[in-house]
């Protein structure tokens, strides 16, 4: 098979250099020069919970060629515009796109590429893009895993070619539920990756302050709600059920639920969320595809977000220049308690 991973940032470098030590022909595509020279002259350097060299071939978007037959779709939902066609040059009939990307992103895939040819790979662990040629993977090897499916459900052929790739690095559960298993990873992101990225702080900053634990619970508990009336019933992740995480009430059930939130997420303490990451280069974040469309799932269904709404407004507006990433936005959130 011929593979590809379209856009090796900070997750495509490194499930690029495990599925090239699995020994798959695998090209890693990415349009920064300086980062595709580094992986072809020194290799993919994978550090943080791991410390490895591999070597790996890499090229930008303008040196795709001929037809892949798997494409593992990387890049983040603000470059869809571009990768997406570039996408569809290089594949036939018989060729699987695997979207990897945050939010719920098979529907704008799907509507170029075409349902039958898309599956959907929610990824279980983070990493942080340190440079070229290098990425730090912050979650721990025993809990490195993927979800994946199809659009309609059934386990088909092309689950069933993409599930071993995906295995080079980790435990893939497959279901047939996959927009429940895209909601559970949209919860996750919704919570840590957007709250930590409002208050200019990492996963750590989020666990270790009883203030923003509060909003966490919040937070889960409005993605729950919207997907319920959304007729989606979210899948566990690993062992873990967010029914139970998140279920509010008195102190006492409260404080069982946070409890439960930080053992989930203890294992990606020291992550700094991908938008944070994005923001502190300058660049578009996708808060939008990420926190806007628990909004936007809510108003639809008249489903008050108020947790989210204000994540929204504070990472956009410490993207357009409003606000500052800083812990101190934690005061903007002090009347939602």
């Amino acid at each position: 098979m011929r593979i590809a991973i379209m856009g090796a940032g900070s997750l495509g470098t490194i499930l690029g250099a495990y599925v090239s030590k699995a020994g798959y022909d695998v090209v890693l595509i990415d349009p920064y020069q300086e980062h595709v020279d580094a992986l072809n002259k020194d290799g993919a350097h994978v550090i943080g919970t791991v410390d490895f060299v591999q070597p790996v071939k890499a090229i930008t978007p303008d040196q795709m060629d001929g037809v892949y037959d798997v494409v593992i779709y990387m890049a983040k939902q603000t470059y869809n515009d571009t990768a997406i066609p570039q996408i569809q040059a290089h594949i036939d009939d018989n060729s699987t796109v695997c979207v990897c990307q945050n939010g719920i992103p098979e529907y704008a895939v799907s509507a170029v590429i075409g349902t039958e040819r898309v599956v959907g790979a929610p990824v279980g662990w983070g990493a942080t893009f340190q440079g070229p040629g290098c990425s730090a993977l912050t979650t721990t090897e025993g809990r490195l895993n993927f979800t994946l499916g199809s659009l309609d459900g059934p386990i088909n052929d092309h689950v069933k070619r993409v599930k071993p790739i995906l295995e080079s690095m980790g435990e893939v559960i497959v279901s047939e539920n996959l927009l429940g298993l895209r909601w559970t990873k949209l919860l996750m992101n919704s919570t840590f990756s957007g709250l930590s990225t409002a208050l200019g702080t990492t996963f750590g900053g989020v666990m270790d302050d009883d203030v923003a634990m509060q909003l966490i619970l919040k937070d889960g508990k409005e993605c729950l709600d919207a997907a319920a009336n959304a007729g989606i019933t979210l899948e566990p992740y690993e062992e873990y059920d967010f029914y139970q995480a998140f279920k509010r009430g008195n102190k006492a059930t409260n404080d069982a639920s946070i409890k439960l939130i930080r053992e989930i997420w203890q294992p990606h303490y020291k992550l700094t969320a991908s938008m944070a990451q994005d923001l502190m280069k300058g660049r578009k974040c996708e808060i939008y595809d990420i926190n806007g469309v628990v909004c936007d799932t809510g108003k639809k269904y008249g489903i008050p977000t108020p947790v989210n709404d204000r994540i929204v407004e504070i990472v956009a507006g410490i993207q357009d220049g409003k606000y500052q990433y800083s812990p101190e936005n934690i005061k903007y959130f002090k009347d939602l308690l």
